[in-house]
């Protein structure tokens, strides 16, 4: 996947899926990321080992992952996870960071964008979420585009500062997401490749 795009103010964005070539943009771009955007985030990808692993999970088909490249460093990245099971096999999860001078730019929507058509194309039927409670605007952003916050689970996973954390779960099937992301997104050139 390749799609060359602009966001709200104009800057050039190239979506694209991420590459093993991309181990040392990808670990400049979380080293990069403020502590407080890190704190929520599963595995400490400021390691070399980790962001090597994220990049080796490619290639098991499970995990599609995306970037955002602007002017030759990635701004954003995203991840679809394809469950491995009998029960979930029309489930996937996203995850999707963005890095601050970008937010609020519309990156965000052009990678769920992007996520979604992955998504759909991997006979994906519905998404999942997954947030600790404290990410009131990742959660906000995730309601806006209509998911549904419908499983709690109280201290179910530690942050990367060691302290336990509500986890959220949050669900949208595939079209409602898509309604949402043509609301958004309007008569744009991403639209028009649905």
């Amino acid at each position: 996947m390749e799609k060359a795009t602009k966001l709200k103010d104009g800057t050039d964005v190239l979506l694209r899926s991420m590459t093993k070539d991309d181990l040392e943009k990808s670990l400049a771009f979380f080293q990069g990321l403020p502590e407080e955007d890190r704190t929520y985030l599963r595995r400490d990808v400021t390691k070399r080992r980790f962001v090597e692993e994220r990049i080796r999970e490619i290639d098991s088909g499970r995990v599609k992952r995306l970037v955002a490249v602007v002017r030759g460093e990635i701004a954003a990245d995203g991840a679809l996870e394809l469950a491995d099971h009998g029960w979930g096999e029309d489930v996937g999860e996203i995850r999707l960071i963005i890095a601050r001078p970008y937010q609020r730019k519309g990156l965000g929507l052009l990678m769920a964008g992007a996520l979604y058509e992955l998504a759909a194309g991997s006979g994906v039927k519905e998404i999942v979420v997954r947030m600790m409670r404290p990410q009131k605007a990742a959660r906000g952003i995730f309601r806006t585009l209509g998911f549904r916050e419908e499983v709690f689970l109280p201290d179910y996973a530690k942050d990367r500062t060691g302290k336990r954390q509500d986890v959220i779960l949050g669900r949208c099937d595939l079209e409602a997401l898509w309604r949402e992301l043509e609301h958004y997104m309007g008569d744009s050139d991403w639209q028009r490749t649905r």
